[in-house]
Parts: C-alpha cells; sequence; structure tokens
C-alpha cells in the first residue's frame, strides 16, 4: 500500500527520485499521468490496467467521457524507475503540475500523486479545515 507524504526535489533533467518505500512496491516500470486538482497520477502497471479499463467503459457517446478519456489517456507516459529510483517526468506533465524544485510525493494507497509543494500544503490546509465535515459527509453514505 502506498501511504505517507515525502519531500523531494525534482532535478534538472526532470527526474525525481521516489521514496525508497514506494520503490519497493511499483516495480521497474510506471504510468505518470495527469491528475486531478493539478497534480501528477502515477500508477504501477497493474493498477493502470485497472484504471484504464474502467476509462475504456465510459460511454463514448458522452462528451464527458470522450473528454476524461482523452485527459487521463492522452497524457499518460510509461516510465521506467532507474537503478536508483528515479522516474523522468516529460515536460508536459512538469508544467500541468507547475513542478520546479521541490515537490511533494503523496502516496495515495493504489497510486502516487506528484504535487508542486506549495500547491500541496496550500491544499492540505485547505482540506485539513475542512476534515470534519468530510468525515460527517462520508458517515452519511457508510464510509466512516
Amino acid at each position: 500500500m502506498l501511504i505517507g507524504e515525502y519531500t523531494h526535489t525534482l532535478d534538472a533533467k526532470k527526474r525525481l527520485s521516489l521514496p525508497s518505500k514506494f520503490r519497493k512496491e511499483i516495480g521497474k516500470k510506471v504510468v505518470v499521468t495527469h491528475g486531478l486538482d493539478s497534480c501528477l497520477f502515477v500508477y504501477t502497471l497493474k493498477e493502470w490496467e485497472k484504471v484504464a479499463e474502467k476509462l475504456t467503459e465510459l460511454p463514448l457517446g458522452q462528451a464527458d467521457s470522450r473528454g476524461f478519456n482523452r485527459f487521463m489517456l492522452a497524457g499518460a507516459v510509461e516510465t521506467e524507475v532507474d537503478s536508483i529510483g528515479r522516474i523522468l517526468i516529460p515536460e508536459y506533465l512538469k508544467g500541468f503540475a507547475h513542478l520546479k524544485g521541490k515537490v511533494a510525493v503523496i502516496g495515495v494507497h493504489d497510486r502516487i500523486e506528484i504535487w508542486n509543494d506549495k500547491a500541496w500544503g496550500e491544499y492540505k490546509k485547505r482540506i485539513e479545515k475542512q476534515a470534519d465535515v468530510l468525515a460527517e459527509k462520508l458517515g452519511e453514505i457508510g464510509v466512516l
């Protein structure tokens, strides 16, 4: 399970070292794609296959489905994890998530999220303030 929050540095060659804890679980190749809230999603190949399968099951006749499929699938890239645990972030994904210098690397169960460090800090503060309300809503639908 991918959990935890880490701060790492995106180097000048657009390489990002993944936390050693994550490296044990992800294998030699991962898929990096557009995420939500202006971050990137990183999936193991196995998890990506599940996500891609669900996306392709969306109705082709609905514009929102087509658009989201394009957003996630066309933006995806398979990349190798090098011998010291780094992945290469393509320029278009780096720009999408506004990555430079310090970045936040977040484990979210079945995926890794890569955030601009400042954006992650702001997002986290906002969510922390709403945690009680969010927990109550989740309780209403039986999640908590």
